[in-house]
């Protein structure tokens, strides 16, 4: 039996126009009603998907998203923090380094603000441009934090060619010591080395005395995949990577033709 569903939103819940669909929203309500947990599950911060928060009605005190791609768990109606990861400033400092003989524009995010470093020259962050970049963003000194200072993330985002260019020079020994994951063409993340959304589900899962065989979750894209691996029922949208339909147990329509109302329509309301 399914006690709880956790969705992604771009690419899986909300349609190439951003929104969520009539049939979407009905098939969630009616989950809702039958006492599922139904939990959004993103990359953005809290700030950032409050529309959609507001939107569900997931406003009780007992509703929950996980945010920075697992790194945080929030109440909805509050933003009280039920568990994170974070990085450290000595973090902060070694990713900036490398960035910067990268030549690739670097932010950091905590649950405030989104942080801008100097910038290589003639090549300024993307990140501002994004809908998830809804932080007040605060230009800054890299020697400016304070050593007990504590961030969610850090994101390189610039031109996806030049992206990808710069992904394959990254030393093997980052990758040991940060979770890393390319959200997006142009966006590429970097956490806590045990940050994932798959993390984050189990995170509240304890806290709500709900184990993974009663979870489904619905995602289409790389940083789905540890969610869709945790989960007992992991669904991917008909638009879905390979990779990601490859991990899945159930394959829906796509995010342009309902598919997560499918979805819960063949696990939950029938």
């Amino acid at each position: 039996m399914i006690k709880l569903i956790a969705l992604d939103l771009d690419g899986t819940l909300l349609n190439s126009q951003k929104k969520i669909s009539k049939a979407n929203k009905a098939a969630i309500h009616s989950a809702i009603k039958k006492g599922v947990k139904v939990v959004l599950c993103t990359g953005r911060p809290l700030m950032g998907i409050k529309q959609y928060v507001d939107e569900l009605q997931l406003l009780d005190a007992e509703d929950f998203s996980i945010t920075y791609n697992g790194g945080l768990v929030q109440r909805n109606h509050n933003s009280e923090v039920l568990s994170q990861k974070t990085l450290s400033y000595e973090d902060i400092q070694a990713i900036y380094t490398l960035s910067q003989k990268l030549e690739v524009p670097m932010n950091i995010l905590d649950l405030n603000y989104v942080y801008e470093p100097a910038y290589p020259v003639d090549r300024p962050s993307l990140y501002p441009s994004l809908q998830s970049a809804s932080l007040p963003f605060i230009k800054c000194d890299i020697d400016s934090f304070k050593e007990n200072q504590r961030f969610n993330k850090v994101v390189f985002c610039t031109e996806a060619k030049f992206l990808d260019q710069t992904i394959s020079k990254i030393p093997a020994d980052f990758y040991q010591r940060f979770s890393t994951m390319k959200s997006r063409p142009l966006l590429f993340e970097i956490m806590h080395p045990e940050v994932n959304k798959g993390s984050g589900i189990e995170q509240l899962c304890n806290l709500l005395n709900i184990t993974s065989d009663q979870v489904m979750v619905c995602g289409d894209e790389e940083n789905d995949l540890a969610m869709l691996e945790y989960a007992g029922v992991a669904v991917a949208m008909a638009n879905a990577s390979e990779q990601v339909k490859k991990a899945a147990t159930f394959i829906t329509k796509s995010n342009d033709e309902d598919g997560v109302a499918y979805a819960i329509q063949h696990y939950v309301n029938e």
